[in-house]
């Protein structure tokens, strides 16, 4: 039912109870789940300039850290992930993403790092829910 799973990761609390209800389901269905970071550079802008270039460097290994754990984590429970780390803004990488592995569901954290409101949903996960034409789960 559910052969492919992207979860997008970000650090956050909701990412890792998205990252838990991803392997649940992956361990249910003997599914692959693909985890995703994004380094959001439409924030920040490409690397050009030297400072903006070692903000990039250090989300970039932050993404790849976060990516490897949860790669590490999933092997010691048979369950097999496979992780990418993308530039560009969020929710346009997601559903690009998801249609390149033909993700049968994309499971998001309700809101990421960036947002600070409690119950309010973030930005990212709001324009995957609303835009996607795959089945989208939040925790």
């Amino acid at each position: 039912m559910y052969d492919t799973i992207l979860v997008p990761i970000d650090g956050s609390d909701p990412a890792n109870r998205a990252i838990e209800h991803a392997l649940t389901h992956a361990r249910e269905y003997d599914s692959t789940v693909h985890a995703m970071y994004v380094v959001e550079t439409n924030r920040y802008g490409e690397p050009a300039l030297s400072s903006t270039e070692l903000v990039i460097e250090e989300l970039e290994e932050y993404g790849h850290n976060l990516v490897e754990r949860l790669i590490e984590r999933a092997d010691n429970e048979g369950i097999t992930v496979e992780g990418v780390c993308r530039h560009g803004t969020p929710h346009e990488e997601i559903l690009k993403y998801a249609d390149e592995i033909d993700a049968d569901m994309i499971i998001i954290g309700y809101q990421g790092q960036s947002h600070d409101i409690e119950g309010h949903i973030g930005s990212t996960t709001d324009s995957v829910i609303r835009n996607s034409t795959r089945p989208v789960l939040t925790a």
